[in-house]
């Protein structure tokens, strides 16, 4: 899936005018910087105590206007009832109501038309201490952090749960780590926050409806450079949870699967969530220092150690039935579009198929670079001895892979997958020359949807700026 969206702007410090939530008046008066959902189907019984106590707590601690939104999806009780009565009863506290069942789609209906800058969800047992939505959303807020979700398998958190599902959390944590080297910690805990601007970009590429939702969205964002913080919570299990947690897993595995094999072929162009130059100091350009050399060197080597053993794996089987020349073409021609495609997606950074094919003949070039090499060594191995045995041949074979792993690797940053030269800046008309020697940019129409400064979209008190159109330009080096 992909989304026509433009990158993100640079984090700001969400702007929020001085309200009278500070002195004793409901945080409903004003704009809502927070809109806290929670998404139930069929709790009836336990959707009052949790609202009542959620909106309490805000009231009490939270210095910024809030908004608390029951997304019921599908329940068949009486739980829109409740919630309607909620509603009447609670300033900031509204409904929403959805036909078909699915957390991840009660969560992506109502964060999609929210208009709130900070998003958050919490589950309607109110496992987590509410003592953590402050630091949850502190981040977001001052623009620290792009997701920020709240984590029982921290050291310094404090958690009750039964050895069923602590063993259930922390393996599926496990796979999350070695399927799609997911960094973040805890994946299921029902208890996260995103800035507004993020889920309108992230939102459209996540795919799952359901409990898989979380876990998605968070892979996507961690692989698209957004910056997510993690916050220790204190957790007590709820005894009378109604998760299928057999069929859950199931659900979450099929959607690693289907994610993994998204991420894998290039089809989510996650390049579009990244943001602009200035806010990852690993994108400056520093002289003398080429871009990314350290980072491509581990993972070329990484790569390419890999891809060894597969081609020695593969000329030990086709040797079986065929001659030391032909074994050696068929293993490196396969190992050699394996190496191009892994090269292409985790070394050098190279999402979706643009110029795919173009790569892959790039790779079947240095390929027959690497055949003339070994192929060459072989026969200079059966030209000095007679019968060389297998041993001899892949020794050899090993030295002639170590030269062409070099040279594949200088042909590929500087031919195949070479760093694009960054823009200059485009001065605008008449303007000088800016502080520390930047021209300023022209200011441009906002392609973001935002407010310039002093205003706020739809009249939202707490909408994000648009970037300052007298900052110096800059120029975006990020590699693909």
């Amino acid at each position: 899936m992909r989304t026509t969206l433009g990158n993100l702007p640079p984090r700001q410090h969400l702007p929020v005018a001085d309200t009278a939530a500070g002195e004793g008046v409901s945080g409903a008066a004003a704009a809502p910087v927070l809109d806290v959902v929670i998404p139930v189907h069929n709790e009836e019984n336990d959707l009052g105590p949790c609202v009542r106590r959620l909106h309490a707590h805000l009231s009490e601690t939270f210095p910024y206007p809030f908004r608390i939104t029951v997304a019921d999806n599908a329940s068949s009780d009486l739980t829109p009832l409740v919630a309607a009565e909620l509603a009447a009863q609670l300033p900031g506290v509204t409904s929403f109501r959805l036909e078909q069942k699915g957390r991840g789609r009660a969560l992506r209906t109502v964060w999609t038309a929210s208009g709130a800058p900070v998003l958050a969800y919490m589950d309607v047992d109110l496992s987590t201490d509410l003592n953590a939505l402050l630091p949850l959303v502190a981040p977001l807020i001052s623009g620290h952090s792009d997701l920020a979700i709240g984590s029982r398998l921290t050291r310094s958190s404090r958690v009750v749960r039964g050895a069923k599902r602590e063993f259930v959390s922390r393996a599926y944590n496990m796979i999350l780590r070695g399927s799609l080297a997911a960094r973040f910690s805890d994946a299921q805990c029902g208890f996260k926050a995103i800035r507004g601007d993020v889920a309108q970009r992230l939102l459209p590429m996540v795919e799952d409806t359901g409990w898989f939702f979380d876990t998605e969205m968070l892979v996507l964002a961690e692989r698209a450079g957004l910056r997510i913080h993690e916050v220790p919570v204190d957790w007590v299990d709820d005894p009378d949870s109604s998760v299928d947690i057999v069929r859950t897993a199931l659900d979450d595995l099929r959607g690693v699967w289907r994610v993994g094999r998204a991420l894998a072929t290039g089809q989510l162009a996650l390049d579009r969530l990244r943001r602009p130059f200035g806010d990852d100091p690993r994108d400056r350009d520093l002289s003398g220092v080429p871009v990314g050399l350290a980072r491509q060197l581990v993972g070329f080597c990484a790569v390419g150690v890999l891809s060894t053993l597969v081609y020695l794996a593969l000329f030990s089987l086709f040797r079986l039935g065929t001659g030391s020349q032909a074994a050696n073409a068929l293993a490196l021609l396969l190992s050699a579009l394996g190496n191009t495609a892994a090269n292409r997606r985790l070394t050098f950074g190279v999402r979706g198929r643009d110029r795919a094919m173009r790569h892959q003949a790039q790779g079947l070039v240095v390929f027959v670079i690497g055949l003339a090499l070994t192929g060459g060594s072989l026969a200079a191995l059966h030209t000095a001895t007679d019968a060389p045995s297998h041993g001899s041949e892949l020794a050899v074979l090993v030295a002639a892979n170590l030269a062409a792993t070099v040279l594949r690797f200088l042909l590929f940053r500087a031919w195949v997958f070479p760093d694009p030269a960054p823009p200059a800046p485009a001065p605008s008309p008449g303007a000088g020359p800016g502080p520390c020697g930047t021209v300023p940019a022209k200011p441009a129409a906002d392609p973001y949807g935002t407010a310039p400064h002093g205003t706020a979209p739809h009249g939202a008190a707490g909408a994000v700026h648009a970037p300052d159109p007298g900052a110096p330009a800059t120029s975006d080096r990020r590699t693909r």
